[in-house]
């Protein structure tokens, strides 16, 4: 049975956990402003916490032991996995994403345990082959409400993960619901970012259980966020530099990147490219990782923040580059953008991806007979709309390697298997 804890709430959260010995030391010692697991709004349903990890560990252990997450493994960063081993995919750039979380939240004296979790789930929406499936599954999907990653993020951490005797989803706290569908921002009111529609995801499940769609996040869904940021921008250019998708001297000029190499160099002079790409590589984290402790605390100190509620009442992110760091990170993206994402070799694969996604859908709504048993019951008690967003969720849960095996025995003559 659902909790009724969020319409009761106080402004200054209340403790439902059962108190025990275990639970008097979980982690560094907290700054105000920081989620405190001891004060967490809850969960939707009741179930008994654990004895000796707090709210915010379970939830990140939940993560980790997710079919969701172990999918990450074969699912596109920006290369195919049959492109090479060495590349980035989804999980591994969120464990770059989650280290790096961690990192910044300790030293902000914020929950470690919760912006982990958040960079550890934040991709679990994201389709086969990148942003690629992602357009593809949308375009399909516009008759009935698109698609979004955030919002189906949102739908297996509370739905489509079926791992519990009385639950769908992970159960997740509110907070980590909270810090996944809002780590960017307010999605309503007049602090949104843009004037856009909720997904459909989103508004089905917030018309039964509130996330304050209206207020920014938790600072430690912020740090995920922007974390996020550091994480892809550094591995991308270190991923592009290997795929020989451009070369050192063509990015001597760009911020954050240039200066990295050129210190690395004056540091340990003319030394192998693999480690003045490892190291610069690793100056460039550092470099934003500064900028963003920097201006998070300059943040801090001027709104006068004194409690987790002040931050999600303030009319902006707390959590932040500086100026300077932003137009850096913009450049960085725009050299990528032009020529990495948009190179030749990774459009032929990106137009493949698009193609593999669009057809395995149409086919499969067309005939939703060739789901999987334990997806086609449950296709046939729907009407159009929800078989289309049933076989979204099928599709989006692929691998790339599944996703193309799939579409071979659905289209090539000699697959009868």
């Amino acid at each position: 049975m659902a909790r009724a804890y969020f319409a009761a709430m106080p402004a200054t959260q209340s403790h439902s956990r059962p108190t025990s010995p275990a639970t008097a030391n979980y982690g560094p010692v907290l700054a105000p402003y920081a989620c405190d697991p001891a004060l967490s709004r809850g969960r939707l349903h009741d179930e008994p916490e654990s004895s000796y990890r707090s709210v915010f560990q379970r939830d990140r252990d939940r993560v980790i032991h997710c079919g969701a997450f172990r999918r990450l493994k074969h699912k596109t960063q920006v290369f195919v996995y049959h492109e090479g081993d060495y590349y980035r995919t989804r999980l591994t750039h969120s464990l770059e994403v989650a280290q790096i979380a961690r990192s910044v939240s300790r030293a902000l004296g914020l929950n470690e345990d919760l912006a982990e979790a958040l960079a550890l789930a934040h991709d679990f929406g994201h389709t086969p082959f990148g942003h690629a499936g992602e357009d593809a599954l949308d375009a399909a999907m516009a008759p009935y409400g698109g698609f979004d990653h955030n919002a189906q993020t949102l739908r297996l951490v509370t739905k489509l993960e079926r791992r519990y005797p009385t639950f769908d989803g992970l159960n997740l706290s509110w907070e980590a619901l909270e810090g996944l569908v809002k780590h960017n921002g307010p999605l309503t009111g007049p602090r949104a970012a843009a004037e856009r529609p909720l997904p459909a995801a989103i508004a089905e499940y917030v018309a039964g259980h509130d996330l304050a769609l209206d207020s920014y996040p938790s600072a430690e869904a912020q740090v995920a966020a922007l974390a996020d940021d550091i994480a892809y921008n550094s591995h991308d250019v270190d991923d592009g530099l290997r795929a020989g998708l451009f070369d050192i001297a063509d990015i001597a000029d760009l911020p954050l990147v240039g200066p990295a190499l050129q210190e690395v160099r004056d540091r340990h002079g003319d030394i192998e490219r693999p480690r003045l790409i490892h190291v610069a590589i690793s100056q460039m984290i550092g470099a934003m990782v500064e900028d963003l402790l920097d201006e998070t605390r300059r943040r801090l100190e001027q709104k006068s923040v004194a409690t987790v509620e002040d931050i999600r009442a303030l009319d902006g992110p707390v959590v932040a580059f500086s100026m300077d760091l932003v137009a850096a990170d913009q450049a960085v993206k725009k050299f990528l953008l032009e020529n990495m994402y948009r190179h030749q070799r990774v459009n032929r694969m990106t137009v493949k991806a698009r193609r593999v996604v669009g057809e395995i859908f149409e086919r499969m709504f067309a005939e939703p007979d060739l789901l999987p048993a334990e997806w086609r019951g449950r296709a046939a008690e729907k009407d159009d709309a929800g078989r289309a967003r049933m076989i979204a969720d099928y599709i989006a849960g692929m691998t790339d390697r599944y996703a193309l095996e799939v579409h071979r025995k659905l289209f090539k003559a000699d697959a009868l298997s």
